[in-house]
């Protein structure tokens, strides 16, 4: 994400705590980013999530960690932002339960610069964390391309990347959405031969 992106953010916050909630929402405000959302029902941060679809979320420790944890439970979840833990304190055990439950970074106690450098940090390796994703999945899908390739064709894992690779090159398609098609194609059409060639039930 590039540094213009950056200076607008559109931010959820959540915290057990209304006051907690309020002092937060004032200091992300002077960042100059918005604050779309403020939470601290457990039931409802998900919902909320996914209707306003935040650049960051934000999540402090307030009476119960046991709540924090939910609340960071349910926005990753819907995996569409990275979660920030705040902390009055250091606490271990809590940033090592709130790590397992895929918070991105956590800060304690700190000054406003120092939450937007973790806001900035914490973006970019939530971008490297999607294109990594992202590639992984490509590859799976290439790799079950070659697979349906070599069944249908009685040829070796070569071959059958070489033919996705030239008819990727003679289409003026990407690889991996010439994979796509040979996967869901595949899917289409094996149920419907499953069933032609299904033997008849007396």
């Amino acid at each position: 994400m590039s540094e213009k992106e950056t200076e607008h953010l559109r931010i959820l916050i959540a915290n057990e705590r209304r006051d907690r909630l309020e002092l937060l929402a004032q200091v992300v405000i002077r960042l100059g980013h918005e604050v779309i959302a403020r939470e601290v029902d457990v039931k409802e941060i998900a919902s909320v999530t996914a209707q306003v679809q935040p650049d960051v979320a934000l999540v402090g420790l307030g009476l119960s960690s046991e709540h924090a944890l939910e609340l960071i439970s349910e926005i990753v979840r819907d995996a569409s932002c990275p979660v920030i833990a705040l902390l009055s304190a250091n606490n271990p055990a809590y940033v090592h339960e709130a790590a397992k439950r895929g918070v991105f970074a956590y800060i304690v106690d700190t000054t406003p610069e120092e939450l937007q450098s973790a806001i900035d940090v914490t973006l970019q390796r939530f971008t490297e964390y999607h294109n990594l994703q992202g590639a992984f999945g490509r590859r799976a899908v290439i790799e079950q391309a070659k697979g349906i390739l070599m069944a249908r064709h009685s040829t070796s894992a070569d071959k059958a990347f070489e033919m996705l690779r030239e008819h990727s090159q003679h289409n003026g398609h990407k690889l991996a959405d010439v994979a796509a098609a040979v996967v869901e194609c595949h899917q289409l059409i094996m149920p419907a031969l499953d069933l032609a060639t299904a033997e008849p039930q007396d």
